[in-house]
């Protein structure tokens, strides 16, 4: 254990959270998604894992630490549902509460049609998978970056 870190988040997720830069975008899937094909195909090139926990819970943990890139443009996405692209299904209502409390104002979620979403991904820096079970749990973030502090 570490203080002021998610247990959550796992030395493989944080050296990958870390490692990214400005600009680069980290997948979250549910158990359904093709993680581990797809994550060949991202810059990391294997996939990464936070087992047992909803797609919510694992969000809330990497947004504990990772910053997004909201001030410059729209930087979390979800997968659309085919068919009803603007239905936001109660996995995704989750995780836009966690989204808007972790950057303390409102920062909606942009929509991201199904294959499109498997393309996008593949562009990513890492995928996470986690345990959500539930349909459309897909996510797409994009990394920001920490001001330096004035004095």
């Amino acid at each position: 254990m570490l203080k002021t870190i998610d247990p959550a988040l796992n030395a493989d997720v944080l050296h990958a959270l870390r490692s990214m830069g400005h600009g680069d975008t980290v997948v979250i899937s549910d158990t359904n998604f093709p993680s581990d094909s797809i994550a060949r195909q991202t810059v990391l090139g294997k996939l990464l894992r936070i087992d047992n926990v909803s797609a919510a819970r694992a969000i809330k943990a990497i947004l504990s630490v990772m910053p997004l890139d909201t001030p410059l443009q729209p930087s979390a996405g979800r997968m659309e549902i085919k068919g009803a692209p603007d239905e936001i299904p109660p996995v995704q209502q989750e995780v836009q509460a966690v989204i808007d409390d972790a950057e303390g104002k409102p920062a909606p979620m942009y929509g991201i049609e199904r294959f499109a979403f498997y393309e996008e991904a593949k562009k990513a820096y890492c995928v996470i998978t986690t345990g959500e079970n539930r349909f459309y749990g897909c996510f797409l973030f994009t990394k920001g970056v920490i001001p330096p502090e004035t004095v």
